[in-house]
């Protein structure tokens, strides 16, 4: 995509996004700071959201944990939504005035494995060749605007400039035809149906594709921003159209 940087992202920054930006129409994705755990912890209390991500509820010094390990992580990719439409929060710094919290995406990858098909044996680096994408948009005001739809678009675009993804498998809850249809509407192709799960299995094969992924904007935070350590002690104002899609 022309309007993209040519920078390829190395696995050591994977920590991959923990200082990048990317700036659509309706949304922006910025890394999952620490200022934004007591929203996301919110949200996560949601019983509907929940069952529908195939989450357990945390405790909010678990959440912060996880955070800090989703950020370290080589082999998962997470953004924040926000919603360009709602005025941000001073609260959550630089990262977060582009808008509201909204959401999540993510993207999970597999460690590759050796000429045995054995990825156990040492350690070998993460392939980022395919991977899990998922959606959430947990605020019911950012729900019905096509951000789910950009969010996933500009992922895909992000990953596939910057780390060579040529494919995204989703894995969606049988009962979900809302994320159904906007997997469908991506061009995403049915796989399976695994019914222990309760989950359709979809994938998104790059090579298919009819129509080329939109272009990304994407611009580096300051460091002390990307990587906010503030807290706030005041409840969060604060995935999916029920949506973790």
């Amino acid at each position: 995509n022309a309007a993209a940087s040519s920078h390829q992202v190395c696995p050591d920054e994977m920590r991959l996004n923990r200082r990048t930006r990317i700036v659509g129409e309706l949304c922006e994705l910025v890394p999952y700071s620490k200022a934004m755990v007591p929203k996301y912890h919110d949200w996560m209390q949601d019983t509907e959201i929940l069952e529908l991500t195939g989450s357990e509820p945390l405790s909010l010094e678990e959440e912060y944990e996880m955070q800090w390990s989703w950020q370290e992580s080589e082999d998962k990719l997470t953004f924040i939504i926000l919603d360009r439409s709602i005025p941000g929060s001073l609260k959550l710094g630089l990262a977060g005035q582009g808008g509201a919290m909204a959401g999540d995406v993510n993207l999970f990858f597999n460690q590759a494995e050796d000429e045995d098909g054995d990825s156990q044996s040492q350690r070998l680096p993460v392939s980022y060749a395919a991977g899990e994408i998922e959606v959430m948009v947990a605020e019911k005001l950012s729900r019905r605007k096509g951000i789910a739809k950009e969010a996933l678009q500009l992922i895909e675009s992000f990953c596939s400039e910057r780390l060579g993804t040529r494919r995204f498998i989703a894995k969606i809850k049988d009962h979900n035809e809302a994320s159904v249809a906007l997997f469908k509407g991506l061009g995403y192709d049915f796989v399976k149906h695994v019914e222990v799960f309760s989950e359709l299995v979809f994938m998104l094969d790059l090579s298919t594709l009819k129509e080329p992924l939109p272009d990304i904007r994407d611009e580096t935070l300051p460091e002390e921003e990307g990587v906010s350590t503030a807290e706030t002690d005041d409840q969060p104002d604060m995935h999916s159209e029920s949506e973790k899609k």
